[in-house]
């Protein structure tokens, strides 16, 4: 399929995320014009709680997803890679959910002024998935007009969209939902399956474990079509894709894979590095 057929395939779930998130009062972007900044949709911030200000660096740098890992510990969801690193008063409501709520309230519906598509909270689950799920789903109630929202067969779109990953049990009790206000992160082995976009809008898997280029060299023909294929058979049906585990150090490596992913039409370019990717976004903005 060709990269212009590709850009056409968007369904109309991809349509109803329409929807932002807004900046805090007073913040100022370096980007930002009389139309406000141009937001980098392909940007996702990975482990965005590590940096001095989550969630406001990511939009400072206009990212259209950041990544948030949450372990249910005592009844709250604590934010924090490991075990050990996490802080009682650094939970998923504090760092994300009500500032979020705060920044919508604000602006109107709208993170960034120039597009209404919705900023992706991607949740990795780090404990049982089906539990913390539960009491995930009781946070994101609490704000029910902020999250896109499935329901009665249809997506109503929110100016967040709260897409799951993490442990795989938080899938069965997502699927019995009628109504709810997270979609599912799904893996390869879930591309061209019976779920649909509704469900399972985002394809995420480790770059490592499918490809063996690195940045190094040319890359392989044959697995740069699969990635195509990848990708293609993932937009046919409305879904996006994202790899993880790319190169992340700053350098040639690190861009030749990045331009192999914009190339192919991949959706979520996976950083730690805000500023380099947002600095090779902008200088690749017409690819």
């Amino acid at each position: 399929m060709a990269l212009s057929t590709r850009r056409r395939a968007l369904t109309t779930f991809g349509a109803a995320l329409a929807g932002a998130v807004a900046l805090p009062a007073g913040t100022a972007l370096a980007s930002e014009g009389r139309h406000g900044p141009r937001p980098l949709w392909r940007a996702h911030a990975h482990n965005d709680y590590e940096h001095p200000r989550p969630l406001l660096d990511a939009l400072d740098h206009r990212f259209g997803s950041v990544e948030a890992d949450i372990h249910l510990v005592g009844g709250q969801l604590l934010v924090g890679h490991d075990p050990e690193d996490l802080d009682p008063s650094r939970t998923l409501e504090s760092l994300y959910l009500g500032p979020l709520a705060a920044h919508v309230r604000a602006h109107h519906g709208r993170v960034y002024r120039r597009d209404r598509r919705a900023l992706q909270l991607l949740i990795d689950i780090k404990t049982e998935g089906s539990s913390t799920y539960l009491e995930l789903d009781r946070h994101l109630r609490r704000y029910k007009h902020l999250f896109t929202t499935y329901a009665h067969g249809r997506v109503f779109p929110g100016a967040v969209t709260a897409v799951i990953s993490g442990d795989r049990a938080a899938r069965a009790p997502m699927e019995a939902q009628r109504t709810r206000r997270a979609f599912y992160d799904g893996r390869l082995i879930d591309l061209g399956s019976s779920a649909p976009a509704s469900f399972v809008p985002l394809i995420s898997d480790n770059w490592t474990l499918n490809f063996t280029w690195r940045g190094v060299g040319a890359f392989p023909a044959a697995e740069r079509r699969r990635l195509r294929d990848i990708v293609d058979t993932a937009h046919s049906r409305g879904q996006r894709v994202r790899f993880w585990a790319t190169p992340d150090v700053a350098g040639p490596a690190r861009d030749a894979v990045w331009a192999e992913l914009l190339a192919a039409g991949v959706d979520h370019l996976n950083t730690d590095d805000l500023a380099g990717l947002e600095a090779f976004l902008d200088a690749h903005r017409g690819a």
